[in-house]
């Protein structure tokens, strides 16, 4: 590669420019990109291995990335001051990255590939991830890996019925929905959106819109490569190119896989089968080579042969594995209110995936604090997935969070925090754990959370249902609610849920190019007749949320104050505070946020909530405009002297309002523990602080 710089600009339509540079930095990696935009910048390395990688089937691409505390001007907190573990922000845009990139490698690539990202620069404007995205492409792109096209990946909201291309925190906060997509020139590859119950038809214009940017931002990295004397791509010494079977075998395979399929067996007995059948085909397999064959070679083949055997069986029959035909939605059984103790409860089983979901109620003191380079936000919801490994019938050590986990997590929250009324004084975490794991158990999450909502007494906007929908892009079968299998036979995963009005959460991820917008067009509609058809099912169990919390959740009541009326709360200090909570039984939080005072109480018992609430009431000094209050000298400084109205009640009243002549020092016309009258003049604009005036006196 050149070292001289080479660089391209991408002009968007708001007047904002992006510019991908490569040629001075990270020289020895196979590929490097120095992406701007605004004051945003990141570096994109990739390489990859000279040797594949024996023994797997699937291409070993890693990608990591990093949100450094130094392109904010800032230093790591804890004990460490260095970045260290991952944070959920930083995961979810590893997945994003993935899922974009994935579908263009070649199939028979096993080599290791790894892409590094570091955000040097932080523009609040301009958020990173997509920007990683177009860079990780670009490296890639400009490199000698086979890698067959270039990709992108955009950021895309709606304000005042305009769409705005990769936007900042600010007018995110300010759209009705957030969509990332993700493609190539001729096809759609990833999708992940937020919204505010927004219509399948607004969702597809907003698509359209996103991938006409996709191809602009593409064809940068056309001439960007353009300007680059790169090598021919490094030939791909595959483990293996072609079935390795002979006739025989593919006959056994064939109607052995016809008779499983036609039986209609669950999945454990499907699984038992197919298990038995490839140990045959193993062992067949090495009786009659001459040479040595790998059994991940014999397992890739007899994959590949069993999933286009099946896609054949079910274009010709209409039928899926389990037998339904293309748009039914397996048996639905939900359950809620059998946790005698917990704040919420649901159980959502459908077919065999299930999951159950647990609410907890909290106070303002649980919220979840994110402080990462981005973000800086308390969340007063949130959700936890945990997927057990029991739920599909498997060992495997627990070892923490994994990412897919904190995807699926992420999913189902997004899809069910804009249902949760702003006002509600209630902090919620839910935690979903699956039990039984058979396609789309996110989907199954999203379901179980709006009934354990519902179970707890949250008065939820509307109940939100989901469904997963796969297709098979070379007969166009789209495939409602469909099981693993399906996912990995088939081309795409579309996760989409909401309310009766609209779109609430949705992620795509497809294998293959293709899927265009009138196709996906048609999944919408059947993914919204499933989505109805059980929702219909979920309000069977409990039509609407209860009136009442549970009698071992907590009750909350909760106020504001303007600014200068916390003062006189304050003032009487933490033992008054003390004393309230120790003889009423609760627990009081105060917090000030833009010149309001927070005061928030929590109990078992609204007979004590209520005591408690008139005890702070009564602690609070409620001057009316106007009227004169008599109040005792504490301190005296050169320019304020400080009053005490009664116990704990102070405020400070400003040199400029004392009645006197001029003198040296206000020591000389005041004298601690006077006794005075000062008039009350309203509240101070600027500093949100009550005005006293002795001038009159």
């Amino acid at each position: 590669m050149s070292k001289k710089l080479i660089k391209e600009t991408i002009f968007l339509n708001d007047g904002k420019y992006i510019t991908l540079e490569t040629g001075q930095l990270a020289k020895q990696a196979d590929g490097s990109i120095l992406i701007r935009m605004g004051n945003t910048i990141l570096l994109a390395t990739v390489v990859i291995s000279k040797e594949e990688k024996e023994g797997v089937n699937f291409l070993p691409l890693t990608i990591d990335y990093r949100e450094k505390y130094s392109a904010i001007g800032k230093i790591p907190v804890g004990f460490l001051k260095r970045e260290v573990r991952h944070t959920d922000e930083e995961i979810m845009t590893m997945r994003l990255i993935d899922r974009v990139l994935r579908p263009i490698f070649p199939k028979d690539l096993y080599k290791d590939i790894q892409i590094l990202i570091s955000l040097l620069s932080y523009d609040q404007r301009i958020l990173p991830d997509v920007l990683a995205g177009l860079a990780s492409s670009s490296a890639l792109y400009i490199s000698e890996i086979p890698f067959k096209k270039p990709v992108s990946i955009v950021r895309i909201i709606r304000i005042n019925n305009s769409f705005i291309l990769n936007p900042g925190i600010e007018q995110l906060k300010k759209s009705n929905f957030e969509l990332l997509i993700g493609g190539s020139n001729r096809s759609i590859l990833m999708i992940e959106g937020e919204m505010k119950e927004i219509s399948e038809l607004e969702l597809i214009k907003a698509i359209k819109y996103a991938h006409k940017h996709i191809k602009y931002q593409i064809s940068a990295q056309q001439r960007l490569r353009k300007q680059i004397k790169i090598k021919p791509k490094k030939s791909i010494h595959s483990i293996q190119k072609q079935n390795i079977f002979n006739r025989k075998i593919i006959k056994l395979i064939t109607k052995r896989i016809k008779q499983i399929f036609l039986n209609s067996y669950s999945k454990l007995k499907r699984r038992e089968k197919l298990e038995n059948l490839f140990k045959k085909v193993t062992n067949q397999m090495h009786k009659c080579s001459e040479t040595i064959i790998l059994e991940n070679e014999i397992k890739t083949s007899y994959n590949e042969l069993k999933n286009k055997i099946i896609i054949d069986i079910m274009f010709k029959t209409s039928k899926r594995l389990d037998g339904r035909p293309f748009n039914k939605i397996r048996d639905i059984l939900c359950k809620v209110d059998f946790l005698p103790v917990v704040h919420g409860v649901a159980l959502f089983t459908r077919g065999d995936t299930q999951a159950l979901a647990t609410l907890t109620l909290g106070s303002s003191s649980d919220v979840k604090k994110i402080d990462s380079v981005i973000e800086q936000d308390k969340q007063k919801f949130y959700l936890h997935y945990n997927f057990n490994p029991f739920s599909t019938g498997e060992i495997r050590i627990v070892r923490g969070i994994s990412r897919r986990e904190i995807g699926h997590g992420n999913l189902a929250q997004r899809a069910l925090k804009n249902i949760i009324p702003s006002n509600t004084p209630y902090t919620i975490r839910i935690v979903a754990d699956v039990l039984e794991s058979n396609g789309s158990s996110s989907m199954a999450t999203v379901c179980a959370s709006t009934l354990a909502l519902m179970d707890a007494g949250i008065p939820i906007i509307r109940p939100v249902s989901g469904i997963a929908v796969g297709l098979i892009i070379k007969q166009k079968l789209v495939l409602s609610d469909i099981l693993g299998e399906e996912d990995a036979l088939g081309d795409m995963d579309f996760k989409i849920a909401g309310t009766t009005l609209g779109i609430t959460a949705c992620q795509m991820d497809v294998k293959v190019e293709g899927l265009n917008t009138e196709l996906l067009a048609k999944i919408l509609v059947q993914a919204k007749l499933g989505r109805f058809f059980i929702l219909r099912k979920m309000l069977k169990t409990i039509q609407n949320p209860r009136q009442f919390i549970k009698p071992h959740a907590p009750k909350i009541s909760a106020f504001t104050l303007p600014k200068y009326l916390l003062s006189s709360v304050l003032g009487h200090g933490v033992q008054q505070i003390n004393e309230i909570q120790n003889e009423t039984n609760t627990s009081i939080f105060i917090d000030e946020t833009n010149n309001l005072g927070h005061i928030e109480i929590i109990g078992k018992k609204n007979e004590e909530i209520k005591k408690a609430g008139i005890l702070i009431k009564s602690m609070i000094f409620f001057p009316k405009l106007g009227y004169i209050y008599k109040a005792t000298i504490k301190s005296i400084t050169d320019f304020f002297v400080f009053l005490e109205f009664s116990k704990g009640l102070e405020s400070i009243l400003h040199i400029s309002e004392i009645n006197c002549n001029k003198f040296d020092s206000l020591e000389y016309v005041l004298k601690i523990g006077d006794i005075i009258y000062v008039k009350y003049l309203g509240v101070d604009n600027k500093n949100g602080k009550m005005i006293f005036s002795n001038k009159y006196f």
